[in-house]
């Protein structure tokens, strides 16, 4: 492996290069997405719910397949994998979501709208808060299922630490296969550390709400 690594390792760390932008641009387009959604739809649990349904369709949804009905319209390379990466993770981002802010006490809302608070003040200084754990939790999942996920898309050369899965694959080499592997795994344990640490500061700065 360390041959390997010597003979490589500009190529490979392109590979991490490209692979964290694929599955970080897609993270952060859905959260943004999923942000929206929350808000707009917030009050209207029947569209919410319904949106919901219609993302868990889109999950179903093999990723080859998604790839493929995609490239007539997208293309081949890494924007047709962000499309792709968005919408899977877009599902779970919205049930983390909706399960942390429907999971607040009602009690607390009421009391909220008895002090004068405004929706979005009750959304934004009460349920965000109270909800944080789990959107911070289903953010954690989205990360680590979309690094998984991303190494298919060097079927569409969308780069990533795919091509090297595949080229270990192709060429029945185990040595390539591990370097993949164990680069996507390091990958994603540094983005959840980062993402540990942005979800500690929140909680903390908003610990005074979380503890009453």
């Amino acid at each position: 492996m360390i041959e390997y690594w010597n003979e490589n390792w500009s190529t490979m760390l392109d590979d991490v290069q490209q692979h964290a932008i694929m599955v970080l641009s897609s993270l952060v387009i859905a959260l943004i997405i999923a942000v929206v959604i929350i808000l707009v739809f917030l009050r209207r649990k029947t569209w919410l719910d319904s949106l919901v349904y219609f993302f868990s369709l889109l999950y179903s949804i093999p990723s080859f397949a998604f790839f493929a009905l995609l490239l007539p319209i997208s293309g081949l390379g890494m924007k047709t994998a962000v499309i792709v990466l968005t919408i899977y993770s877009e599902y779970v981002l919205l049930r983390s979501f909706i399960t942390g802010i429907r999971g607040v006490d009602p009690q607390l809302i009421e009391v909220g709208i008895g002090m004068g608070m405004t929706p979005q003040q009750v959304f934004r200084q009460i349920q965000l808060p109270l909800a944080l754990p789990a959107i911070f939790s289903g953010i954690q999942v989205a990360l680590a299922s979309t690094m998984a996920m991303a190494t298919i898309a060097a079927t569409i050369n969308a780069g990533g630490l795919g091509q090297l899965l595949f080229e270990g694959l192709q060429g029945q080499q185990v040595v390539p296969i591990l370097w993949g592997t164990v680069l996507t795994m390091a990958l994603t344990l540094i983005c959840a550390g980062f993402v540990q640490l942005i979800s500690w500061l929140l909680l903390h700065r908003w610990k005074g709400v979380l503890d009453k």
